[in-house]
């Protein structure tokens, strides 16, 4: 099943439910995956790299908005970009650990023979295609440059 069909059904459930911040999250994503849809030509499918990505930055962008709230002392309009963000990130893949994230960077950087910092960038664009969708961004840039230094 399509990741656009999940939405959907997950909009159902969250409908009958009566589950608002579910629903206003769903549509979100919902609106994000057609835009990106029609972006790339109307009859084709998003392919699930593409869907991947586009639910991490929806992620991203959530979790980005409650910091920036917190920072300036919203917890109110923190917390319901929380929840959503925990919504959305249902639909990713299960998440890797720091330990396994570690030993990916730590065998990619065997394979390429990096030496410091200077090699960060051909290490991360490894990494990042091998772990796309399991492991956050941030989370692989610290563990590279913990590595590398």
């Amino acid at each position: 099943m399509s990741l656009q069909q999940d939405v959907m059904t997950a909009m159902k459930t969250a409908m009958k439910a009566k589950d608002s911040v579910a629903l206003e999250s769903l549509r979100a994503m919902k609106s994000v995956l057609l835009m990106a849809q029609t972006e790339s030509g109307a009859k084709t499918e998003l392919t699930e790299e593409e869907e991947i990505k586009i639910v991490q930055k929806l992620v991203k962008q959530r979790k980005d908005s409650a910091a920036i709230y917190k920072e300036q002392g919203r917890e109110d309009l923190a917390a319901p970009e929380l929840a959503q963000a925990e919504v959305i990130a249902q639909f990713l893949p299960e998440q890797m650990s720091e330990d396994d994230i570690a030993k990916v960077v730590e065998s990619v950087i065997a394979k390429t023979g990096a030496e410091g910092m200077k090699d960060m960038g051909k290490v991360m664009g490894m990494v990042s295609s091998q772990l796309a969708g399991k492991a956050d961004g941030k989370t692989i840039s610290t563990i590279v440059k913990s590595k590398l230094a």
